[in-house]
């Protein structure tokens, strides 16, 4: 089987190692030749694609001669206004249907979900007035429509572990909200839900990729502080807070997928 991966990083090129690990034929995308070069070093096959929104690069056609293809390109937010990203699904999507592209991952997140203060699964209705996360909403609903593949989305919730300590995000800050649940997942789980959709053939639904228990984020922040002694937040908001979401991932459980990490108090890092 070939599968190709638009985005060669942070999960992206462990999912190409695990992978071809296992005896698939794995290509994958970077936008420089620096990290072209760096992953062509890894053993991994790379091709040079920047989604401006439109596709700029060398050779990147081939990516969609592919038999699966994992959209894996975070939106940006911070930088780009929230129509970039799903230009760059439009994109895509034309290569995709040029291609011979029969199967579609798209790696989303559980960002969409509004703050219902509850907790919120895959049969949640998002409208574009109700969802927190516009750009990737967007997204999800250009891959829907008019499709000639296979498609399944995948909403992760923060992707952590490895070098990633959550605590760090929030060390020496003040006023921060402790009491809310935490929606992790850790790498290894990401990458292993993401092959267990490949192989089991999944297509064609949208899951949730978090780990089952959610301790409160401030059991978190201490936690990495006894591990690692990240220095904790300074100061955290009094009285419960307002504007949260726990996300349930029964439904991948229930399709039989397993978590190597249930709790997120109990993630492996390898930060120094």
């Amino acid at each position: 089987m070939r599968i190709s991966i638009i985005g060669l990083g942070w999960l992206g090129k462990p999912l190409a190692m695990y992978l071809q690990a296992k005896g698939f034929d794995v290509m994958g995308s970077a936008t420089s030749e620096e990290k072209c070069a760096k992953l062509q070093h890894d053993g991994l096959d790379c091709t040079l694609l920047k989604m401006v929104p439109h596709p700029e690069g060398k050779n990147f056609n081939k990516l969609f001669d592919t038999d699966v293809l994992i959209i894996n390109i975070p939106p940006r937010r911070r930088i780009h206004p929230d129509t970039f990203h799903p230009e760059q699904i439009k994109y895509l999507k034309a290569l995709i249907k040029q291609g011979n592209v029969k199967h579609v991952i798209y790696v989303s997140a559980t960002s969409v979900y509004p703050d219902l203060n509850r907790e919120v699964s895959e049969e949640e209705v998002l409208t574009r007035e109700s969802t927190s996360n516009p750009a990737l909403f967007y997204a999800e609903q250009i891959l829907w429509q008019d499709k000639s593949y296979d498609l399944t989305v995948i909403r992760f919730g923060g992707l952590l572990g490895m070098d990633r300590v959550p605590g760090r995000y929030f060390s020496n800050k003040e006023n921060v909200a402790g009491d809310p649940p935490v929606n992790y997942i850790h790498q290894t789980d990401a990458v292993r839900l993401i092959d267990f959709i490949i192989e089991k053939g999944m297509w064609n639904e949208t899951y949730n990729g978090v780990s089952p228990l959610h301790p409160s984020k401030k059991a978190v922040y201490e936690k990495n502080f006894q591990d690692f002694r990240i220095a904790p937040p300074k100061s955290y908001k009094e009285g419960p807070s307002k504007s949260w979401k726990q996300v349930t991932s029964l439904k991948i459980q229930s399709r039989g997928f397993k978590f190597v990490y249930n709790n997120p108090l109990l993630f492996d890092y390898s930060p120094f």
